[in-house]
């Protein structure tokens, strides 16, 4: 697997789409591991609002996103949601995270994908 030092994915929310939950969930899941399974990796994923589930607490999908960290993915959990939600200290994964590296990373990547 090869880390793409131009791509950043930001991740805004535990799921991906606005339907039923269990097959929003479902679908982050399979992007995530579709993804993965692509060789193309990002370089940084920032998690951001109710995203910072995944790393922290018992998520599901915590065994993937250890495959990524493994890889070399970069990985920041926004600290102001980490806060918000009272999850600071249980983040698992990952560096905590703020919004002048967010938007930096944001300005500086040829590649932002945003879910």
């Amino acid at each position: 697997m090869a880390i793409n030092p131009k791509f950043l994915l930001v991740l805004k929310s535990f799921a991906l789409g606005d339907g039923e939950a269990d097959l929003s969930e479902a679908l982050l899941e399979k992007f995530l591991t579709v993804l993965l399974e692509s060789g193309n990796l990002p370089a940084r994923i920032i998690f951001m609002n109710s995203a910072v589930f995944l790393t922290t607490g018992a998520s599901c999908k915590f065994d993937l996103l250890s495959k990524y960290q493994d890889a070399g993915t970069e990985m920041f959990s926004c600290g102001t949601c980490l806060e918000y939600y009272g999850r600071s200290d249980q983040l698992r994964i990952g560096a905590i995270g703020n919004m002048k590296d967010t938007v930096n990373a944001m300005l500086s990547f040829e590649k932002v994908i945003s879910m």
